[in-house]
């Protein structure tokens, strides 16, 4: 069993920063990737970035050059810093574990950019 706690959201102007973070516990593999979905209202979860336990970094093309992901393996924390946010970008934000071909989720950290 895994759990995900996630932290760091909240409201922001646009063009402001946040950090989320999400901290994993449980049966952790030491190879995982680790990463954030988002969901606006009314939208269907999308994918945003991912970092492998090798330190590889994918992105969303809507947020590169913008966000930055990171992992701290021997705390099974990952970090989203997200920079130069917009409007559109609110939405719940979702930590995602996947290893061994399972996939496991925080429960959800809602971030608001105001115009």
């Amino acid at each position: 069993q895994v759990q995900l706690v996630e932290s760091g959201g909240g409201l922001v102007q646009a063009g402001g920063s946040l950090r989320l973070s999400c901290a994993a516990s449980g049966s952790i593999s030491s190879i995982n990737d680790m990463g954030w979905y988002r969901q606006a209202p009314g939208n269907q979860r999308e994918f945003v970035a991912r970092v492998t336990s090798s330190g590889t970094t994918i992105f969303d093309a809507s947020v590169k050059g913008r966000f930055t992901i990171s992992r701290d393996n021997a705390k099974n924390t990952v970090y989203l810093q997200m920079n130069s946010l917009k409007p559109e970008e609110t939405a719940v934000y979702y930590c995602n574990l996947r290893q061994m071909g399972y996939n496991s989720w925080g429960q959800g950290n809602q971030v608001t950019v105001s115009s």
